[in-house]
């Protein structure tokens, strides 16, 4: 199919340029890019897109499936059309499904199940079973074609988690790690702080977070093999990369949309679908997260969709499974709350979304101009994005099996309209 886009604002986060321009895509290939295509074939099917975004397909650094073991809460088939519905082209599986995806033929399996839209990939287990006491065959798993290794959980025996960085260096995939100590978290579900004393709800304090944090960044400059950092959510932990990065660390680091969006304020509701892990920040920490994704210093956002059904959820805030859902929900909020208010560019939302998450997994994003060098990938995966568009998340229209969302039957801005992937 050929279509012609008349007038649609083009984001290319690689080559830093936003512009409004006319773009021609055959059987999604972008053929030609410029402020005015006057020869355009006769069969072409001529769109206006003025107000309209076109920009790269987001990537997801780490999100969570039920299918295998529970897929009351979701499938991979729902989960791929809650990417697609989202603009995410790229997702990436955690290994905490039952059976943990800690061997090829779990990854053999999984890969039969999905078809070519999004592109979804597993992170494998560091350990089996995801528990931290023995290693996988790494070697075996890192050539089923696998996105990386994580275990999506913290590991917390230094000793093991050393061996580990030593025996995954040779295999050159990538590793995310969640810096946490469950035993400085305690029985906590709050961030420590002000909220938390007035809301009567037990406390988290950040050291549960930037004191392994620290202990890690050591150890990766010690040892030498880069690792992803997941889950960056307290000013302190962005101060430490910051410092780590500016001394050559091998490390890059993410933070999740949610911890973005809300603080401690938020938990005033006492809403359990704002039970999370790590719990939310308070609001220094979330201007601190929020102007080092800016900077660069955290280098991209992951959605970390994590859904549970119902009766799942429907229990007091500190009995709630921590997580929410959010691939259909990311951009449309964080371009209200950061691009519409003016505090980052368009670009820098979407680098943060798409072209930094690929460089966390160490793959090359490319430009999407065709004439651009080194030429762009043959079939460009793109988003067309509507800014304005209103509708209502109710659960008949999301795509997720879960609607554990603080945003359920809220009316949100930004809609995406079309994705090739």
């Amino acid at each position: 199919m050929l279509s012609l886009l008349q007038q649609v604002r083009l984001l290319d986060p690689v080559a830093n340029t936003d512009q409004i321009a006319d773009v021609l895509i055959e059987d999604g290939v972008i053929r030609a890019i410029a402020p005015h295509l006057s020869e355009v074939p006769a069969e072409a099917q001529v769109r206006s897109c003025q107000g309209l975004v076109l920009a790269p397909g987001l990537v997801d650094l780490y999100s969570h499936s039920g299918e295998p073991g529970f897929e009351e809460r979701e499938t991979l088939d729902s989960l791929m059309q809650a990417a697609i519905a989202g603009g995410f082209t790229r997702i990436n599986l955690l290994p905490d499904t039952h059976p943990a995806i800690d061997n090829p033929t779990t990854v053999a399996w999984i890969a039969s199940k999905v078809g070519s839209a999004p592109h979804l990939s597993c992170w494998a287990a560091l350990t089996v079973d995801t528990q931290a006491q023995h290693m996988t065959e790494l070697r075996d798993l890192a050539n089923a074609g696998i996105t990386g290794f994580s275990d999506g959980k913290p590991i917390t025996n230094f000793s093991l988690l050393r061996r580990l960085l030593e025996y995954c260096q040779p295999l050159q995939k990538p590793i995310a790690l969640w810096a946490w100590e469950p035993e400085l978290a305690g029985m906590g579900v709050a961030r420590e702080g002000v909220n938390a004393l007035r809301f009567g709800l037990s406390g988290v304090p950040a050291i549960a977070e930037t004191a392994p944090l620290a202990a890690l960044l050591e150890c990766v400059a010690e040892i030498g093999t880069p690792v992803h950092l997941m889950r960056i959510s307290t000013a302190r932990s962005v101060e430490l990369i910051r410092l780590a990065k500016a001394r050559a660390v091998p490390i890059t680091a993410s933070t999740t949309w949610m911890h973005l969006l809300l603080d401690t304020d938020a938990l005033a509701r006492y809403d359990p679908q704002l039970r999370l892990d790590p719990p939310l920040g308070n609001s220094v920490d979330r201007a601190a997260i929020a102007q080092a994704v800016k900077d660069g210093v955290i280098d991209a956002i992951a959605v970390d969709h994590s859904p549970y059904t119902y009766e799942e959820k429907t229990v007091s805030f500190g009995e709630a499974p921590a997580g929410a859902i959010g691939l259909e929900l990311a951009l449309p909020l964080l371009w209200q709350a950061f691009v519409a208010t003016g505090q980052w560019s368009a670009l820098e939302l979407w680098r943060a979304l798409s072209s930094r998450p690929l460089e966390c997994l160490g793959q090359k994003p490319s430009a999407l101009h065709p004439l651009a060098k080194p030429a762009p990938s043959p079939a460009a995966e793109l988003v067309l994005f509507d800014p304005d568009q209103t509708w209502v998340t109710k659960p008949q229209s999301l795509k997720s099996l879960s609607d554990n969302t603080v945003w359920l039957n809220k009316t949100l801005t930004g809609r995406v309209l079309q994705v090739w992937t």
